[in-house]
């Protein structure tokens, strides 16, 4: 019951109420819009109206109005679990890491039993990081509604980061028994195992083919099947798949390539040499471990052959670099990275910079002396680290443009990248990428270590000694057996990296050559020669 409300709703505002939450679920937003309008002008301090406006504005991606709506439930009813638990996903996602903090408290405070709250609570965990406690939130939620398929699935989605593939698949059979043409099960699916037969692939397309897929629906079916067509060599249905889930999942998000163009003008324009000399310097913490570059490029394989150092944790993709940096300047933009960020974050107490990351990194690190952070696109801060975490190491993938780029073509990502949909964005993306660690090797290159996945690929053994030499630590036979560990991986690599290292993937766009001459045109027109690794 809301604190303000003077009683329950009128009958007639409940069946309103209801028809919305309806007219929601089936995809009708305008009409869902017209019975929040009606029930929240007769009854301004309702929350559950405010609740409705505010899923509403989720799917229609106006996260500002999302937030206003769901703070609107919190004010009248601060015991709405499943409103803070929607605050937390919003503030996470946008990279508002103190006010997802305060929103996760209040959340996992008021949750009550609530399956619904609980699985947005794992999703939240799941987000930061945090797989282990994920999942137990999520079992809290498919324990109760076992039959709440979005529930199961993302439980099998934590398992498979976990390494328990076979749990997963297990789950997500049981799933598909419910609902067969669910198409996040199918994608998740295909991404378990190598396919060997064309069982699941000819029941994804008759899945497509019969079905109403569109959207995100239809860039996980997609991504699905494109990902077993390539397991089984059939490389031009492949890619029509691959690039059918790319148009489709293009439709969803919004990429504004001109505001990190900006971006990338402000960190050359304020990163400086005289910047990293003046001032104080950060904390004398040798524990970090940063692996950077671009998405599917071999950050995990890397990750995985220091972290199998028995003195060394992987503590998987960490935001908390880029969110102590956001919490430090109070960064309330709409955009996880901008160039107003990035002018801000250089006026931040260097030695403030680095308490905050490590602080907010003990839970996740383990007892072992060092961990490595390896989220690729901490290269932004490559100028931040150095001055905040003098002692921190910097290790950097390089990876042929054009194998780079076509793996993440074909990678279907959660909510970052959003320029790896289109052939020619993702080219200059990759070229701004190129050009700014050009510029961070020429400022500070003694402090960055390149290493090539070509290079670790082909030549393990060397290229791990060179690697573990560059962290001063003394070797051990065990990173190159690398693949035997069993920590979560939450990445898109989570079950390719529980295998030997191998030159399978090297050249693999040749294979598409022909489909990938826009890829390779941009890339070449931004002075990126292909051949370069």
């Amino acid at each position: 019951m809301s604190k303000a409300a003077t009683g329950p709703p009128a009958a007639w505002m409940q069946d309103a109420l209801r028809q919305g939450f309806d007219y929601l679920a089936s995809g009708r937003l305008q009409e869902a819009s017209e019975e929040c309008r009606k029930v929240l002008t007769a009854r301004p301090d309702l929350p559950e109206g405010h609740f409705l406006v505010g899923l509403i504005a989720l799917e229609m991606k106006n996260s500002a109005t999302a937030i206003r709506a769901f703070g609107s439930v919190t004010r009248l009813d601060p015991g709405h679990g499943a409103a803070w638990a929607q605050l937390a996903r919003i503030f996470v996602r946008a990279g508002q890491p103190a006010r997802a903090d305060a929103a996760l408290k209040e959340a996992i405070e008021n949750e009550d039993g609530n399956p619904v709250v609980q699985d947005l609570i794992g999703l939240v965990l799941a987000q930061l990081g945090e797989q282990q406690e994920a999942l137990a939130w999520y079992t809290q939620a498919a324990s109760q509604a076992p039959r709440n398929v979005m529930f199961r699935v993302n439980r099998a989605n934590c398992n498979m980061f976990l390494g328990n593939l076979e749990e997963a698949e297990e789950e997500l059979r049981d799933v598909l028994a419910m609902q067969p043409g669910n198409p996040n099960a199918h994608w998740i699916l295909a991404g378990l195992k190598k396919a060997t037969g064309r069982g699941h692939v000819e029941e994804m397309q008759t899945l497509i083919a019969t079905g109403n897929y569109e959207g995100s629906s239809l860039a996980f079916m997609s991504y699905g099947l494109g990902k077993e067509l390539e397991d089984l060599e059939d490389w031009a249905p492949a890619f029509e798949a691959f690039a059918t889930g790319a148009d489709a999942r293009r439709t969803t998000i919004d990429y504004d390539e001109q505001a990190e163009i900006g971006m990338y003008d402000a960190l050359q324009r304020v990163y400086t040499r005289a910047w990293l000399a003046d001032g104080p310097q950060g904390i004398e913490d040798r524990s970090p471990v940063f692996v950077v570059g671009q998405p599917r490029t071999g950050t995990t394989l890397v990750e995985r052959i220091i972290t199998a150092h028995s003195q060394v944790q992987s503590a998987g993709e960490l935001r908390q670099f880029g969110n102590a940096v956001r919490r430090l300047v109070d960064y309330r933009g709409a955009s996880r990275f901008s160039a107003e960020l990035m002018e801000q974050a250089a006026s931040i107490d260097a030695r403030k910079l680095g308490e905050t990351y490590i602080q907010t990194t003990l839970k996740l690190r383990g007892d072992s002396p060092r961990f490595v952070d390896k989220l690729p696109s901490n290269f932004l801060y490559v100028p931040l680290i150095l001055k905040a975490l003098p002692g921190a190491k910097i290790v950097h993938l390089r990876r042929n443009p054009m194998d780079a780029c076509f793996s993440s073509f074909k990678q279907l990502f959660a909510d970052a990248y959003p320029h790896s949909y289109d052939l020619r964005e993702m080219a200059r993306h990759h070229a701004r990428y190129v050009k700014l660690m050009n510029v961070w090797r020429e400022r500070f290159g003694d402090r960055i270590f390149d290493i090539g996945y070509e290079d670790v690929a082909s030549r393990l053994e060397p290229s791990a000694r060179a690697l573990i030499d560059y962290l001063e630590l003394p070797w051990e036979d065990a990173c190159l057996e690398f693949h035997k560990q069993k920590s979560a991986v939450t990445t898109a690599s989570a079950v390719q990296v529980r295998e030997p290292a191998h030159t399978k993937s090297i050249g693999r766009w040749t294979r598409y050559e022909q489909q990938l001459e826009p890829l390779r045109d941009e890339l070449e027109a931004q002075g990126i020669p292909v051949g370069d690794k």
